[in-house]
């Protein structure tokens, strides 16, 4: 594997023009590899191994380092998103899954989804730091701007956890429909957005009272409702709009984020199962599991404007930092 990793960082390297910020990271958890974009020409600038099952993805703020849950191998494997070598692991606990940064770059939030429990990982010193007990299957997780909470959904408990990040204690437990799969704040705290996949509903949730302000539901004209699976989601930075990947119904539901009405449904791969805005949210890419290719939406128009073949069984995707 090493050697493998050194051909294509040799080869990611030697290619002219292609800066870091326009830089898209898929990571597919059946070829057990990372597919990355130019997120200019859309085209694949290569695709690179980094362990068994990759699941979640993300980047530290200053982009210097790539993070990816190497499910099957327990660990959190880090690397250098310019040349994909891979720098050191991070402890993660069993089978991670999803997990998120705390606003400053430090620390890691990790769900363990087979043994319930939230990991929380220094990224310096590669330390645990604490281990939260939450629900059962926990895997949804999301931090409030200010960094004062990260929230785990957990999928059989179906409940969205308020997490102290200063305590590690958890303040509030919130039930939601069935199977909640991701936490999504407003740029503002303002809002949380629970989704669940099985209820087919997003909830939304006031982070104040933690108390369920609305719920979002969805109906796709010749879509059956149990194929409406919502699962990612992503709102605007200025809380005008926010998309949910629904799944196995082939759709990427755009909702007004200011009165949380569905005003449209778009077309896109197979089983879409996480999105990514780039930087300036022009873009927002899915990741289409069973059809192995990511879509790319233009934001302003909300429109499928590309299609691009990947791995097989694309699951996360981050965008670098500018």
């Amino acid at each position: 594997m090493k050697h493998l990793f050194c051909s294509a960082a040799l080869a990611l390297t030697l290619l002219p023009g292609v800066a870091l910020a326009n830089r898209v990271f898929i990571t597919n958890e059946r070829s057990n590899d990372v597919t990355v974009l130019d997120g200019e020409s859309f085209e694949v600038i290569g695709t690179y191994p980094v362990g068994n099952r990759p699941r979640g993805i993300t980047i530290s703020p200053d982009g210097s380092e790539l993070y990816v849950c190497a499910s099957d191998d327990d660990i959190v494997r880090v690397f250098d998103p310019e040349t994909m070598q891979e720098m050191h692991t991070l402890p993660s606990g069993p089978d991670p899954e999803l997990f998120v940064l705390h606003p400053s770059g430090n620390p890691l939030y990790i769900a363990n989804e087979d043994d319930n429990l939230v990991t929380v990982v220094d990224v310096q010193t590669r330390q645990v730091l604490a281990e939260i007990p939450v629900g059962v299957e926990p895997e949804g997780m999301g931090v409030s701007p200010d960094g004062r909470y990260v929230v785990n959904t957990s999928e059989t408990t179906n409940m969205a956890h308020f997490i102290d990040t200063e305590t590690y204690e958890i303040v509030a437990n919130v039930l939601v429909d069935s199977r909640p799969r991701f936490a999504q704040f407003t740029a503002d705290g303002s809002k949380l957005y629970v989704t669940s996949e099985i209820g087919g509903t997003v909830s939304v949730i006031d982070p104040e009272t933690y108390e369920i302000t609305k719920k979002i539901s969805f109906e796709i004209p010749g879509v059956l409702p149990e194929a409406i699976q919502p699962v990612g989601a992503r709102v605007t930075s200025d809380g005008k709009k926010l998309y949910v990947a629904l799944g196995p119904s082939n759709r990427v539901a755009v909702v007004d984020a200011e009165t949380d009405e569905v005003i449209d449904y778009l077309l896109v791969g197979q089983r879409v199962w996480q999105l990514a805005f780039t930087p300036d949210e022009r873009y927002l890419y899915t990741t289409n599991g069973n059809s192995n290719d990511v879509s790319i939406i233009d934001v302003q128009r909300d429109e499928v404007i590309r299609s691009v073949p990947v791995g097989q069984q694309p699951w996360g995707v981050v965008v670098a930092p500018d």
